[in-house]
């Protein structure tokens, strides 16, 4: 028995393809709410797929936008608060051309600076830079090849200058008894102990050099932290601790000096003033180099003076060839 057909069925056989065409043609949106909730939840499995797989989601998304307005708001407020804020004064730094003055500018213009000149003719010419009204110090600058953070690289000594440093150097000896009478015959400006002992606690320091017995040296440390920081305090090593008091009080007075370097490695020390003769300049000068390459450190290796550098009180700085000169000093022991 035939199966009975159903109404729909009878009416698509009825209607032939040119007619369903034409009837799509003209309404198209009839058929397409049918096949779009397909579409949709193709979508939205893809995106739920897509979330899963790692890249952000709708609310992340939200998330990073909210965070990138927190953090340019905050960004524009601290942009106000430091327009608000006062402003630093500027510095206006020197110029350069214009950090000395006319007279050292002027005698600047006699020194080549790229030339290494003798011992003698920077003497002569530091001479003639001299600029001040009063008469200069005549300065030597030695940079060594030393380290001066090691103990053993340490350059320290003293030296008797021949011409003398032309200053008057005043001494007071801390000794009694005969010590104290032979250092006041040999021209002590102060002697003492208990008194002296006393204006040093006060800060009454009327001496450049003091000089000490070693048997008075318990006493005086009661003042090292007066005379240590302004380099009075007596050292065996500079020759102001000593039984013969006489002796360095002389040595002194004739133009003894003692020479240190400093954290750089340098040396500095007045050889005497403008007002001397080349020849008395130049002496104290080589009895200031001998003194310094005879306390050569052993372990050092490589150069040991590696520049010097000649001038006066306020003056301009004269390069000294430094190997001739050392090699010089060498040839003549």
């Amino acid at each position: 028995m035939a199966k009975a057909k159903q109404p729909e069925e009878i009416i698509a056989e009825d209607v032939t393809k040119d007619e369903v065409a034409e009837v799509q043609e003209e309404t198209p949106e009839l058929l397409e709410p049918s096949e779009a909730p397909a579409e949709e939840t193709d979508t939205e499995s893809k995106d739920d797929k897509t979330a899963k797989a790692g890249k952000r989601s709708a609310k992340a998304v939200r998330e990073a936008e909210a965070e990138e307005a927190r953090q340019a708001a905050k960004e524009e407020r601290a942009q106000e608060d430091a327009e608000a804020a006062p402003k630093a004064p500027s510095r206006t730094l020197p110029n350069p051309l214009h950090q000395h003055g006319k007279k050292y500018r002027e005698s600047a213009k006699l020194v080549d600076r790229t030339k290494l000149h003798s011992l003698t003719e920077a003497l002569e010419l530091a001479v003639k830079t001299a600029t001040t009204k009063f008469d200069s110090s005549v300065e030597i600058h030695v940079n060594l090849g030393v380290d001066p953070r090691q103990a053993d690289q340490m350059v320290r000594a003293s030296v008797v200058l021949p011409a003398g440093t032309g200053k008057t150097i005043r001494v007071a000896v801390f000794a009694d008894g005969k010590a104290a009478e032979d250092a006041k015959a040999a021209g002590a400006d102060i002697v003492g102990t208990d008194k002296l002992l006393v204006d040093i606690e006060k800060g009454k320091l009327d001496f450049d050099m003091l000089v000490a017995t070693p048997d008075k040296m318990a006493t005086l440390g009661k003042v090292a932290k007066v005379l240590g920081p302004r380099g009075l305090m007596p050292n065996p090593k500079s020759g102001t601790v000593t039984p013969d008091a006489a002796k360095a009080v002389t040595e002194a007075k004739a133009g003894k000096v003692e020479f240190r370097i400093d954290k750089q490695g340098i040396l500095h020390q007045a050889v005497g003033k403008v007002s001397f003769k080349t020849a008395d300049l130049r002496a104290n000068v080589d009895a200031f180099l001998k003194a310094v390459l005879k306390v050569k450190p052993a372990g050092i290796k490589g150069t040991y003076v590696k520049a010097i550098a000649v001038t006066t009180s306020m003056g301009p700085g004269i390069k000294v060839d430094a190997a001739a000169t050392t090699a010089d000093l060498s040839a003549k022991k």
